[in-house]
């Protein structure tokens, strides 16, 4: 191999290193999780954690930043994981047990306990244009944010 290709070889090589830093960066500072202690848990999201599950303490609170969208994560003693979005607003609930009553819309809550007796929420979740509850049994149900059925969830 003669002087110039090798040259040209580390030229490559420092470009695609260059090009890998340059999309790499802004992926690492828009993706950003950051552990942070209960006293900076916003008083809005302590409020309902002491409202709909007293008794339980955080053991793991975070925020997740994903470009500019902030999420609260956390965790509580028994387990349950609780997502809120910027403005404070509960977006999920997952749970290895039947979720509290009062934190499912009252709406689903009724479709569920005439279409499915037996069974009990165990996750919530609001998305942009739908909401979703995950049952006991493995079964996903949909519904409107108005809280009107969908259909099951595959």
């Amino acid at each position: 191999m003669n002087l110039k290709s090798k040259i040209m070889n580390n030229v490559k090589k420092i470009a695609k290193a260059v090009l890998f830093v340059f999309f790499l960066t802004p992926v690492a500072l828009f993706a950003q999780d950051r552990i942070i202690p209960t006293s900076e848990i916003p008083s809005a999201i302590q409020t309902y954690i002491k409202t709909h599950f007293p008794g339980q303490t955080i053991v793991k609170s975070e925020i997740d930043m994903e470009g500019t969208n902030k999420k609260y994560e956390i965790e509580l003693n028994d387990k349950t994981e609780l997502e809120f979005n910027s403005k404070y607003q509960i977006i999920k609930i997952d749970r290895k047990t039947a979720l509290p009553i009062s934190v499912i819309p009252s709406k689903i809550y009724e479709y569920v306990k005439a279409n499915y007796p037996k069974n009990s929420i165990t996750e919530w979740e609001k998305e942009w244009k739908h909401q979703e509850v995950k049952l006991d049994n493995g079964i996903e149900l949909e519904f409107t944010l108005n809280g009107t059925f969908i259909r099951i969830d595959d």
